[in-house]
């Protein structure tokens, strides 16, 4: 499965995976129910900015993954302006864009290990309805790692064009983008079979 893991030795990687991804949980649900104002834009932006620097992950990752959903920024803010006001349209996509960075902060902190141990622990008081946590523990895991990945897939399609000295343009990016994604899905799926979740 593709990780989007650094190693690092700041205290918010030594967390606890569970505390961790609920902390995040919350600082997203929080941003996510700002309002469409350009306040609410501008405190995204300075929680985002703030949680990078409090993890200790630090300003230049967090440089890294926006640049990384730079395709999402466009797209996102493209269909918000084509519909709603200016300053609607820059809130939704500020808000939208903190979730994805700051959500990052726990792929990019913690292995898929801990993840799936926390998740299934989290979920273990739920089998006496006949559920079973190691595979809800486990989709929910790949769901948590499916954006920062296909933003990561993005970047990689839009450098591999660079390098060729294709011209940029969503239609020559779209179609190269949707059969690595598909591949990977693809992927997903067969390691999804051979640990028994079909």
């Amino acid at each position: 499965m593709l990780t989007l893991y650094r190693p690092g030795t700041s205290w918010f990687y030594r967390a606890p995976a569970g505390p961790k991804a609920f902390v995040l949980l919350l600082v997203v649900l929080a941003v996510s129910l700002l309002p469409s104002t350009y306040l609410s834009a501008a405190i995204a932006g300075a929680v985002t900015v703030l949680a990078y620097i409090v993890s200790r992950v630090g300003v230049a990752e967090l440089g890294h993954q926006v640049v990384a959903t730079r395709w999402i920024i466009v797209i996102t803010f493209g269909f918000q302006v084509l519909f709603l006001p200016m300053e609607s349209a820059i809130a939704n996509t500020a808000r939208v864009v903190a979730a994805i960075v700051i959500a990052a902060l726990l792929v990019l902190t913690t292995r898929v290990g801990d993840l799936l141990d926390a998740f299934e622990r989290g979920l273990r008081p739920f089998t006496r309805f006949g559920l079973d946590p190691a595979r809800v523990a486990l989709v929910l895991a790949v769901a948590i790692t499916t954006i920062p990945v296909l933003t990561r897939l993005a970047v990689g399609v839009r450098e591999a064009q660079r390098a060729r000295g294709a011209r940029a343009g969503l239609r020559s990016f779209v179609i190269p983008f949707l059969v690595v994604s598909l591949k990977h899905a693809d992927e997903l799926g067969d390691a999804l079979t051979a640990r028994g979740v079909s």
